[in-house]
């Protein structure tokens, strides 16, 4: 069974900084894209960044020049440094992959964790 398990969320004085880890653990044949995404109290679920399996990334408007993400192939791992919060990034921030195991090829979400700033 895939699991994906993120850590690092807590709470954060604006301006501050959080580092957000993501790690794919199961029976893996690959991983292609893998991502970050968050979900404020009534609103949707958003893009926050994103990486494929070769670096290529993407990022929301919002966090660009703020956030960064990176992943240890070897590892099954994504990361999310996050600097320069801003009360606004307070969110559930949830890691999705796309990992193909034995039943094929699906997306995978973590359980999420809170990111609170505070101003």
């Amino acid at each position: 069974q895939v699991q994906l398990v993120e850590s690092g969320g807590g709470l954060v004085q604006a301006g501050g900084s959080l580092r957000l880890s993501c790690v794919a653990s199961g029976i893996i044949f690959s991983i292609n894209t893998m991502g970050w995404y968050r979900q404020a109290p009534g609103k949707q679920r958003e893009l926050v960044a994103a990486i494929t399996r070769g670096g290529v990334t993407n990022y929301a408007d919002s966090v660009k020049g703020r956030f960064t993400i990176s992943r240890d192939n070897a590892k099954n791992t994504v990361y999310l440094q996050m600097n320069s919060l801003k009360p606004e990034d307070t969110a559930v921030y949830y890691c999705n992959s796309q990992i193909t195991d034995s039943f094929g090829s699906r997306d995978y979400w973590g359980q999420g964790t809170q990111v609170t700033v505070s101003s």
